[in-house]
């Protein structure tokens, strides 16, 4: 399968509305503290789906990235499949020196194809191109295939948010966490 990484373009009308994001929660990260790094076993929970374009307020369209494209501070990167957009990364400077993945989505049906390291390969060099020390997402402790995703690209764990979530219903045992990829200079 080829997959061609490409920016965001002026005239793109579509910017990812298509992809199906959705996944199966059907296990939670535990996380623990090992000294100075935090680590994680994997807990199986009742099976559900979820899809993150279901919370999404409506109001998020193409009009929204516009403001992505030629901006040194921001950029949207597209996966496409002959043509076909299959998947995205959304990235901008942080305060910190850090590149923040605002989002990062492959379509259901091309996961396990290498479009989401492709993504990341792609959001390094946009990382190191602009000066910036690493790449920095925050994802969900029930995202348990996304959180192993982002291990094995090399993220690590830098901390965590037992109250993010809470605010959408008391319920919520989401956490929130915070990965981090380190680039060598």
């Amino acid at each position: 399968m080829d997959i061609f990484i490409r920016e965001l373009r002026a005239g793109d009308n579509e910017c990812g509305a298509n992809i199906d994001g959705s996944f199966i929660v059907d296990s939670t990260l535990v996380l623990q503290l090992m000294g100075q790094r935090i680590g994680f076993t994997v807990k199986e929970i009742p099976p559900r789906n979820k899809s993150y374009d279901d919370e999404q307020v409506e109001e998020d369209t193409v009009e929204d990235y516009s403001n992505y494209i030629g901006n040194p501070h921001q950029i949207i990167y597209l996966a496409l499949v002959n043509n076909q957009v299959v998947g995205q990364i959304v990235l901008k400077r942080n305060w910190n020196k850090y590149a923040y993945v605002e989002d990062i989505k492959v379509d259901k049906q091309y996961r396990g194809y290498g479009v989401g390291k492709k993504l990341i390969e792609q959001a390094k060099r946009w990382t190191k191109d602009n000066g910036m020390t690493g790449i920095m997402l925050e994802t969900q402790s029930n995202n348990v295939r996304a959180c192993k995703f982002y291990e094995s690209c090399g993220f690590v764990i830098g901390g965590f948010d037992s109250y993010v979530y809470r605010g959408l219903g008391k319920d919520s045992d989401e956490i929130a966490i915070y990965w981090y990829l380190m680039l060598d200079s």
